[in-house]
């Protein structure tokens, strides 16, 4: 006997606390940002090169700029669904954020505002690197929630569930089970984030450069399962856009890495203790 038959769907996209009534998509996400700002908040301030408020400033920002961005590219990539429904296209609580635009306009504004408050770019990537994929990880529940982005049909274990209309409109039978992408991808990114933060403390390297071992190791899995995904996609010489687009964020990532291997390591800031500082200041006096 399988211990578990199989991972069921919710019957609402919602959450209810108490007399409130959220979205489940959007809390995900929102839950996923916070994670990630604190955890982000915290290795800056350990290199002395920020503060959590700095890094809470960067993602007001960053992070409304990234959703518009993973926005526009879900729409231009599945312009069919919204071409005769312009009105869907605001209608983010029904999901649909793809995450390179996300990754790529969030980062260019977060950077952008960064430069402006005087902080170190590399160093800035090399503490975000780890917190993006553990927010990605808490977010791709919000798909659960939504009964979207699962894969092919499975009897596996840990097989989905959705709801017969669900199924349906998949192009199966009610009843059909099928492969969980959303805990692939979430269970993926969790273990990269620790990844990152285990790599970071065993090997040293030049500021900016652990960001490049995350967009390497995400799209790495995320080809793969991508190829797992049944929804409605582009296709080009037989494999999906954003397929496509993994391998070659991977392939420019993987010569980033290899070329900064080589680069002279920048020091880090470390921020020296108040008493320190302030011995410093006597004797220099």
């Amino acid at each position: 006997m399988n211990f578990l038959a199989s991972i069921p769907s919710p019957s609402s996209g919602s959450l209810h606390l108490g007399p409130l009534k959220l979205n489940a998509y959007g809390a995900m996400i929102a839950l996923g940002v916070m994670v990630a700002v604190w955890l982000a908040g915290r290795r800056m301030e350990k290199r002395g090169i920020g503060t959590r408020d700095d890094m809470g400033s960067i993602a007001m920002i960053a992070v409304p700029v990234g959703i518009v961005g993973a926005r526009l590219y879900h729409v231009v990539t599945d312009w069919q669904r919204f071409e005769n429904n312009l009105g869907g296209i605001v209608q983010l609580w029904k999901g649909g954020l793809g995450i390179w635009g996300g990754i790529a306009f969030g980062t260019v504004a977060g950077v952008w505002f960064a430069k402006r408050k005087g902080i170190s770019i590399g160093l800035l990537l090399t503490c975000v690197a780890p917190a993006l994929p553990l927010a990605q990880a808490i977010g791709r529940w919000g798909n659960w929630f939504n009964q979207e982005l699962f894969g092919r049909p499975t009897t596996l274990p840990w097989a989905l569930e959705v709801s017969a209309s669900t199924a349906k409109a998949a192009g199966y039978a009610a009843g059909t089970t099928f492969h969980p992408t959303f805990l692939y991808e979430s269970l993926a990114c969790g273990a990269l984030g620790l990844a990152l933060m285990y790599l970071d403390k065993k090997v040293p390297m030049r500021p900016g450069r652990l960001f490049c071992f995350y967009t390497a190791g995400y799209t790495l899995f995320r080809f793969f399962i991508e190829g797992i995904r049944i929804d409605e996609a582009h296709r080009v010489g037989g494999l999906r856009i954003n397929q496509w687009v993994s391998l070659v964020v991977f392939g420019v990532s993987v010569l980033l890495i290899v070329a900064m291997r080589r680069a002279v390591a920048e020091p880090e800031v470390i921020a020296a203790p108040e008493e320190t500082q302030q011995d410093l200041q006597e004797s220099s006096d």
